[in-house]
């Protein structure tokens, strides 16, 4: 029992340390028992120049796991990226919280991937130029920005949306050498509305596990500490694998030692969604293909022929969101009906059938809109 008050006051001694900023090794908490895997949501519209999106992530307060949102953040200086907080197995036998950071290098994150150019390791979000910050629109939901570009970004590892490395299930990636020396460079730690950020969530009961079992009401916001009004994000659902923290105490590890080795360069699992629309990959659902975004038009001068395509996309996108909202819902009922009734094989069976039909309905919209691409007009000479 004194052992049991012990460690909760540890824990909730770390927990006032993380709300107020203060860390010891960048390490924040220590828990026995692994956070939820991440929802699935969008990213809110980027608030302008000179914000980057930090990604939502579980932190962990008195009353367990807590929810704080993903949100648009104003870099504290030029040059600067974020490095995400991330929980990792102890060979003590604890979870960990490692704090996030900015840095003129993105240092490794646990190989988790968080979405919207979070693959798991570096960032696909966008680059500074001559002081200037450039956004990847395929990856980040910006409109009323300067400096913008298209880079596909390519996911081809089976989706988890496990939050942790090592442990039981957790992810096995290692950090690149890029990394170990990004960790090594000058650091900046959350800034003060980071901090307000997390205690304001922390504060929020919907935002808590025990209350939203994995779908937070807020996912996501345009900026830190904002929980509603226009542009707040709810999440989508919660993640496939979501299993309740009684389950996942009983599922602890019981022995002391590290992960199990993976190769030093191995990619880490990804995340069931948390990307923006049109993302290709290897979805096992329809709710993971989003439809926000699109490949991007460049006018042709020419204001009819540019106003008929247009016409014809928004017709055609229209359709294809149908048909995968129509999908999603099949989808949806029949692992309503599993789930009420368990039957492992069978489970794996609509499992299996629903990654066939989620690809193949991914693959023809991709294609349809590769032809739509190649019907646009072209700009006068």
């Amino acid at each position: 029992m004194r052992t049991h008050l012990l460690k909760r006051s540890l824990v909730l001694l770390s927990m006032v340390l993380a709300l107020a900023g203060i860390s010891s090794a960048g390490i924040l908490l220590q828990i026995n028992i692994a956070p939820p895997p991440l929802p699935i949501y969008d990213q809110p519209l980027c608030p302008g120049d000179g914000y980057l999106w930090t990604p939502g992530y579980w932190a962990y307060g008195d009353d367990g796991f807590f929810w704080v949102p993903g949100t648009w953040v104003l870099i504290p200086e030029p040059g600067l990226l974020w490095t995400p907080g991330w929980w990792g197995w102890d060979d003590g036998g604890f979870y960990l919280f490692h704090e996030g950071f900015w840095g003129p290098h993105v240092g490794f994150y646990g190989g988790i991937n968080y979405g919207f150019g979070y693959v798991g390791f570096g960032y696909e979000g966008g680059y500074w130029d001559h002081g200037a910050f450039f956004y990847n629109r395929y990856v980040n939901h910006v409109e009323h920005v300067t400096n913008v570009y298209n880079k596909t970004v390519i996911n081809n590892i089976t989706v988890t949306n496990v939050s942790y490395n090592g442990g039981s299930g957790g992810i096995t990636a290692r950090p690149r050498p890029e990394e170990e020396i990004a960790m090594r460079e000058r650091h900046i730690p959350p800034s003060s509305v980071q901090v307000q950020h997390v205690q304001a969530a922390s504060t929020n009961r919907q935002l808590y596990e025990n209350v939203n079992h994995g779908k937070p009401p807020v996912a996501a916001t345009p900026r830190p500490a904002e929980f509603s009004g226009r542009g707040v994000v709810q999440a989508k659902a919660a993640a496939r694998n979501y299993v309740p923290p009684q389950t996942r105490a009983a599922a602890a590890p019981v022995r002391n030692g590290p992960p199990a080795p993976a190769a030093r360069n191995a990619p880490a699992a990804q995340p069931e969604r948390n990307v923006p629309a049109g993302r290709p990959g290897s979805p096992a659902h329809a709710s993971e293909i989003q439809s926000a975004q699109r490949p991007g038009f460049t006018p042709s001068g020419n204001q009819r022929a540019d106003q008929k395509f247009q016409q014809q996309q928004q017709k055609l996108y229209a359709q294809q969101d149908k048909e995968r909202q129509k999908l999603q819902q099949q989808q949806e009922r029949e692992h309503q009906q599993f789930q009420s009734h368990p039957n492992p094989q069978r489970q794996q069976q609509i499992e299996q059938r629903h990654q066939q039909q989620t690809q193949q309905l991914q693959q023809r919209h991709e294609s349809q809109a590769q032809q739509m691409q190649s019907r646009a007009p072209q700009p006068r000479r």
